[in-house]
């Protein structure tokens, strides 16, 4: 679906500000700016659609002070562009450039996030309220029908529906599904795993959300097939499962839980069972959250590194099989991002035009580091005493 910009990918970004960049004053900043840029392969308004267009001055001064929360709200504000922004992103953290910007602000970050459970009991709701309670239709706006709010899987599909579908067919897979199974699903969203194992393998579900408006939407949609939508904290289930699946919810259970979190499921899976984990993760243990990020999409939000998944699940599980399809989201954001420009004039009114630029700013920012394999997608299988003869991989 194409955007309101124009047909070509080359603009990603319009309704720019008409403010020339040629009566913008060339600061200190400006100048540590352009030189780091050129490092990643970046210009200060230069002409390649993926380079930094000033509109305003000061952005230089936010972002190296400020970093990813300065040059993000500098964005929000319309005080700079770029064409394809997603690109600008790719180029920009394949370099490596933004690990070193504000030290201190990062450090302060960092204590924070290691020295509070940002995703206890009250605060993990937090997110719900403020992300996915938008409204269903704004998201159904830029989802698939089935409503799937995760990475698709796009090895043979030419299309977002598809590429859902296919990412669904492959977790009931994995899970090795038949008709009467009793599944769990740790964060279930608008239900798009559940209506569909439940109408192509003949299971039953249980979903448990934070999201008030997930939950009534996933109970009108699918009243007629046999699942249960809960609005509940996953630390409050207790009860047998078949099998237990959770996708894209474990970024925002936090390391300070993850342990728990991973005892909950071994709780309630019955030993021959499986688990099913689809999680964005990082590449590095010590790294933090980006404060953008934390601030306007998803607050108190904590992408797991491989290394504190092993840890959590230690003594609980055996790990079958551990699959990375992150390039896939990149694909997935930029579907989302194309269908949020067709649809956005029916929410303009009501959003405004800072809210359209800060959605943009996150489709396109994610897409970028995915693509610079900054961050990944993994689905782990897991199993309680080990797969008998072993696990068959599923692709």
């Amino acid at each position: 679906m194409q955007s309101k910009c124009e047909d070509s990918l080359v603009s990603r970004s319009c309704n720019t500000p008409d403010t020339s960049s040629e009566s913008i004053p060339r600061s200190g900043s400006h100048r540590l700016a352009e030189e780091l840029l050129d490092k990643a392969g970046l210009r200060l308004d230069g002409r390649a659609p993926w380079d930094m267009r000033l509109n305003r001055p000061g952005v230089p001064e936010r972002a190296l002070s400020e970093g990813s929360l300065g040059l993000g709200e500098a964005y929000m504000d319309g005080d700079w562009d770029a064409e394809q922004l997603d690109e600008f992103f790719a180029r920009l953290l394949r370099s490596g450039l933004a690990d070193g910007v504000n030290p201190m602000a990062m450090l302060f970050h960092a204590a924070r996030v290691k020295l509070l459970n940002l995703q206890n009991r009250k605060r993990a709701w937090q997110v719900g309220e403020q992300h996915y309670d938008l409204g269903s239709d704004f998201y159904a706006s830029m989802l698939d029908p089935r409503m799937a709010y995760t990475c698709g899987y796009w090895r043979e599909a030419d299309n977002l529906a598809e590429a859902q579908d296919a990412k669904l067919d492959l977790i009931c897979r994995k899970l090795r599904l038949e008709p009467g199974m009793r599944v769990l699903d740790i964060g279930c969203g608008w239900g798009s795993f559940m209506s569909y194992a439940a109408q192509h393998y003949g299971v039953e579900c249980v979903g448990v959300t934070i999201s008030r408006d997930q939950a009534e939407w996933a109970r009108q949609r699918y009243a007629g097939l046999p699942l249960e939508f809960r609005l509940q904290d996953y630390r409050d289930v207790d009860e047998p499962f078949d099998h237990i699946v959770s996708i894209g919810m474990f970024e925002h259970v936090g390391r300070k839980n993850h342990r728990v979190y991973m005892e909950t499921a071994a709780r309630c899976l019955k030993d021959d069972g499986l688990f099913l984990l689809h999680t964005i993760g990082k590449n590095r243990r010590h790294s933090t959250t980006d404060r953008w990020i934390d601030k306007y999409i998803f607050p108190n939000g904590d992408l797991p590194s491989i290394g504190q998944i092993g840890d959590a699940v230690d003594g609980l599980f055996v790990v079958e099989d551990l699959h990375n399809f992150g390039a896939d989201y990149d694909k997935t954001l930029m579907a989302w991002y194309d269908n949020f420009e067709a649809a956005w004039p029916r929410f303009a009114g009501q959003m405004g035009e800072r809210f359209r630029r800060m959605w943009r700013y996150y489709l396109l920012s994610c897409a970028g580091a995915f693509r610079a394999r900054d961050i990944q997608l993994w689905q782990w299988v897991l199993s309680k005493k080990g797969v008998v003869g072993g696990y068959q991989r599923v692709s």
